[in-house]
């Protein structure tokens, strides 16, 4: 046999070897390594857009709960001013109602004092009447000497 003739014969039956292998026996090898190349990439592209989507909610959660802070610290703050308004309002109301009492009281007391000027001037009249009745041993008519026993209370009175 002749060496060449093997050698160009081999070259043949390797070329048609690579032709079929390129062919038949890659497509179906590369076809199933790219389905996998696009899996794990989309795999990849999920994880990476997870990873946006878990610190896009943790500093929205952060957000939510500063904002949440802020409006426990203004509630606090607006019930503390309202409990102040509240302390304010009851001692007005208080200061109020005590000057009410205090007038009233004083009413009362200047009304008890001029009643008291009346009878006071009654007695002073009557027993002035009974007095003078006596040292001059007889009866005097109260209604003929009103203007003089009224005269007498005025005295008493400012005296």
């Amino acid at each position: 046999m002749n060496i060449n003739l093997t050698l160009i014969v081999q070259t043949l039956v390797f070329v048609a070897l690579i032709w079929f292998t390129m062919k038949v026996v890659w497509p179906m090898i590369l076809g199933p390594m790219e389905e996998r190349k696009r899996k794990i990439e989309a795999g990849l592209a999920a994880a990476a857009q997870s990873t946006k989507d878990l610190e896009q909610a943790e500093r929205q959660s952060q957000e939510i709960i500063r904002e949440a802070r802020q409006r426990a610290a203004q509630i606090i703050e607006q019930a503390g001013k309202r409990g102040n308004e509240m302390l304010e309002e009851a001692k007005a109301a208080a200061s109020t109602e005590a000057e009410r009492i205090l007038a009233q009281a004083r009413e009362e007391v200047a009304l008890e004092r001029a009643r008291a000027r009346e009878a006071l001037r009654r007695d002073v009249s009557r027993l002035a009447v009974e007095g003078a009745s006596r040292l001059l041993g007889r009866e005097i008519d109260a209604r003929a000497h009103a203007d003089l026993l009224d005269k007498l209370a005025a005295e008493v009175e400012s005296g």
